[in-house]
């Protein structure tokens, strides 16, 4: 089954289902349709000779300067020469495919002037396997992600780079195994290809999809360790989180309490603190609040997605052409500057759970470090000091990337988004939350081993899962292989799939 581009609107989910799994794409016959009257209307613009930006003037700071019929013909491959011209590692390849959708669905609502051959190129790509390398680092993220959507742009006349089952070659070698035919580039083409924030747009829809999988993870852990520590369940009724209304702290005591149904704990048979510290009875209120944000962030991103992001665009209704600043990417990058945040402030939650379950005077009778060896062996103290570590990090990354604008093209564009700084961060604190996450795990399922009650039957999934990668620590030994192996785990979401193997779907406050 195919994605069909510009039949209805995409989702993130989508996105990650063409960048990751391969899914085959189709442009909607209707969108062909749409490219065509827009180009239509365009190429009678070009004939009689009216001015249009990026068509047949310069751009940015020579946007005043008109371009003679010659020029016109030339232009648009030294458009994309100027602006392939970034700097660093290749950005992984779901980053690049993801990029490629969110541009041809940008073309799909045909108001973008360019010929039906550049998405349509572009949709082969994908469909082939078939990837510009792109650098990861270049976009200011206004006028779009420019740097990286022109490397990618080098391939539709037949140069650049690509990535081929798994080689990197010229593009011209890629296309000629993959039996695609470069389509060059005419007026407009070029510039269509590249104005908008696109590369912002996929990178954060992967990332937006992995942290909705995270948060899930992130209230099974809570649960793991608050059953570790004897918690007293109140905090997690669903009549006190109804009554202040905040749907993500209903939807997360939801998925905790889920998770601890069966457990000794909820039916009473254990004595408790009648009130336990923050970092246990508000990790609704806390991890609920990330989960509202990322339901914000989902909405803004698929908006992005499924917008007119180009600059000028072509009305045929009217026979309008408009310029703007629709490539403009802070509507995407400040709501990803808190998503990264976001995940950051649950991070931390987790690493005070992670001190609970360590320290021997807030353990609620566990063993100092999680070991019944203290003195000879050091158990998990040392864990400690690695998640604190990827958390300091996160916290610096936390700084956001929105308000750090750089003036640039002789002030014509004086106000950036910086968005990709932003994507290029969030992906960093994700990847320290894999690992934090673990973390907690691990020490929340040695702090199980010591208890004598029966937990939830969630909590029991999720702790067989953790004992697939970690063994009980009995004897100090090196911890590096735990946590490396828990964090892969908690990023393939295989803590995630027992549970909900066990005891069902957990919910979501996003759809």
């Amino acid at each position: 089954m195919s994605i069909k581009v510009g039949a209805g609107p995409l989702t993130i989910d989508d996105v990650a289902k063409v960048a990751r799994h391969g899914e085959k794409v189709k442009l909607a016959d209707e969108a062909v349709q749409r490219i065509k009257k827009c180009r239509g209307m365009l190429e009678k613009k070009i004939l009689a000779h009216e001015i249009m930006y990026g068509v047949n003037t310069g751009i940015g700071e020579f946007s005043e300067v008109v371009l003679s019929d010659e020029q016109v013909a030339q232009f648009q491959k030294y458009l994309i020469y100027n602006h392939a011209a970034g700097i660093g590692e290749p950005c992984p390849v779901e980053h690049v495919r993801a990029a490629l959708l969110s541009r041809v669905n940008v073309h799909s609502q045909g108001y973008s002037g360019c010929r039906p051959d550049i998405p349509l190129t572009y949709i082969e790509m994908l469909n082939k396997g078939v990837t510009p390398v792109v650098c990861e680092k270049g976009s200011v993220g206004a006028c779009g992600d420019l740097a990286p959507m022109s490397q990618a742009a080098l391939t539709l006349m037949g140069e650049g780079e690509c990535f081929y089952k798994g080689k990197r070659m010229p593009t011209k070698a890629a296309f000629a195994k993959a039996g695609i035919k470069a389509p060059g580039l005419q007026a407009r083409d070029g510039l269509a290809a590249i104005n908008g924030s696109n590369l912002i747009t996929g990178i954060g829809c992967l990332e937006l999809h992995d942290a909705e999988r995270w948060v899930q993870q992130a209230e099974i852990t809570a649960a793991m360790s608050l059953e570790a520590l004897m918690a007293n369940t109140k905090p997690y009724d669903t009549r006190l989180h109804e009554l202040r209304g905040f749907k993500g702290a209903v939807t997360s005591a939801a998925n905790i309490r889920a998770v601890m149904a069966g457990s000794d704990l909820v039916t009473g048979k254990l004595k408790v603190k009648v009130q336990d510290a923050y970092s246990m009875r508000s990790t609704p209120q806390v991890v609920g609040a990330f989960r509202d944000h990322l339901a914000y962030a989902r909405k803004q991103f698929e908006i992005e997605l499924n917008g007119v992001a180009d600059n000028p665009i072509f009305l045929c209704d009217s026979d309008t052409v408009l310029t703007g600043a629709n490539f403009q990417g802070t509507p995407i990058s400040m709501p990803l500057d808190m998503v990264g945040a976001g995940i950051a402030m649950v991070s931390v939650l987790s690493e005070r759970r992670l001190n609970r379950l360590l320290n021997p005077a807030l353990s609620v009778g566990l063993p100092a470090f999680l070991t019944k060896g203290a003195g000879m062996f050091s158990g998990h103290m040392l864990s400690q000091y690695t998640a604190d570590m990827l958390i300091v990090e996160q916290r610096i990354l936390s700084a956001p990337s929105c308000v750090q604008s750089i003036p640039a093209a002789a002030d014509q564009e004086d106000f950036v988004s910086m968005g990709m700084n932003a994507a290029l961060k969030t992906r960093q604190i994700l990847k320290n939350a894999f690992g934090v996450l673990g973390i907690e795990m691990i020490a929340a399922a040695q702090g199980l081993d010591f208890r004598q009650f029966t937990p939830g039957t969630g909590t029991r999934a999720a702790q067989r899962a953790v004992r697939k990668h970690v063994a009980h620590l009995d004897v100090d030994r090196p911890l590096y292989k735990d946590h490396n192996a828990m964090a892969a785990a908690v990023e393939a979401c295989e803590i995630l799939k027992a549970v909900e193997a066990e005891i069902g779907p957990l919910k979501d406050s996003w759809n």
